[in-house]
């Protein structure tokens, strides 16, 4: 079985908007995204790394703001905080990455370091952050807390921004601003490919 498929399997064990859940099905989901962007050229491998592009930074973004000041009380700060870190240096590359776009030569091989830094992270969330959320917390809560990721995805960048990454509080502060200039630039450039 894949790891996304795996995890897609983990996520329905779980109650409907459990937040644990939810952030299963997203990491299935950038699985799968890394692989179409590492198969596909062209435009169809733009458009693959323009959705992975987007769902990563409203991912990290929504974890920062949402489950990270619980896993430092659930799970430790220093687990938070190397979850942060992590976040941080991610965006960086991904803010690299958008820069350099799908044609540069280079792309393919900065990629491929950057797939692996992002599911190493992510299996460490798995591992280390998602079973100390999930046990220190009730039924309840963690549907009201998939209840406000799903919220701050939505006040969330499309873009990275790592001058706010892993650092819940400046999301607070600068996500929702970059997200309007980031979703206004995006159906910006939508409009214009759609003549």
């Amino acid at each position: 079985m894949s790891e996304a498929n795996e995890e897609r399997r983990q996520a329905a064990r779980l109650p409907e908007g459990d937040v644990v859940g939810i952030l299963l099905e997203q990491h299935a989901r950038i699985r799968d995204l890394f692989a179409d962007v590492k198969s596909a050229e062209g435009d169809h491998k733009q458009q693959a790394f323009d959705e992975l592009r987007a769902l990563l930074a409203v991912h990290e973004t929504a974890e920062e703001m949402i489950v990270r000041p619980v896993a430092k009380d659930t799970a430790g700060p220093q687990e938070a905080d190397a979850r942060n870190h992590e976040e941080q240096e991610a965006n960086k590359v991904l803010a690299q990455l958008e820069k350099m776009g799908v044609d540069d030569s280079g792309f393919d091989a900065r990629f491929a370091e950057f797939e692996r830094s992002v599911i190493d992270h992510a299996e460490h969330e798995e591992r280390e952050e998602f079973p100390a959320v999930h046990s220190g917390r009730s039924e309840d809560q963690l549907k009201r807390m998939g209840t406000l990721l799903r919220t701050a995805e939505k006040i969330a960048p499309t873009h990275p921004h790592p001058s706010a990454a892993g650092k819940p509080m400046a999301q607070w502060s600068v996500g929702p601003f970059a997200s309007l200039v980031d979703r206004t630039r995006d159906a910006i450039r939508s409009a214009g490919s759609a003549r």
